[in-house]
């Protein structure tokens, strides 16, 4: 009896977090504009160079903006720390030093603002996805928020 208990319980576990699809959800005017960007097996057409959000050119200063990278450091200890480490060592996900060189800044900006359609639709992320085993969950990031962070990782790959 316990043991039917516990996969009871299991399963509505995995069944709740499964995330809030919005399958069957989308209007007209999203399924127009979703069926003009499908490739010809009929899944959404995607550009890897590009990412899954609204960053396509982020500025970068020649050197490091300390105040940002501050603000970067708390929003990591508060959301990424448990999952992240600053070394190249896994942990839950992937190691972040020299990550600034591995990936473009809009890219891990998308990746940390949308982290569900990046999983689902970018080759990068879903790579990743296969190493770790593990989906990044959305932490709500901030656009500014992410901008710090990337700045941190700056600083924690050694920009000055």
């Amino acid at each position: 009896m316990k043991r039917l208990a516990m996969i009871l319980f299991l399963g509505t576990c995995i069944t709740a977090c499964g995330g809030g699809s919005s399958e069957g959800t989308t209007t007209a005017s999203e399924t127009s504009s979703t069926e003009n960007t499908k490739t010809a097996g009929g899944n959404p057409s995607y550009d890897p160079n590009r990412g899954e959000g609204k960053f396509t050119k982020v500025e970068l200063g020649e050197t490091l903006d300390a105040a940002m990278a501050a603000n970067g450091q708390k929003v990591f200890e508060v959301k990424c720390v448990s999952c992240h480490k600053l070394t190249s060592e896994k942990l839950v996900g992937p190691g972040w030093l020299g990550v600034t060189e591995r990936h473009t800044a809009e890219w891990i900006m998308n990746f940390a603002t949308n982290t569900d359609a990046m999983l689902d639709k970018d080759p990068k992320a879903q790579a990743q996805l296969e190493i770790c085993l593990v989906r990044m969950p959305n932490q709500n990031i901030a656009d500014e928020d992410a901008r710090n962070v990337y700045e941190f990782m700056r600083k924690n790959d050694g920009v000055k």
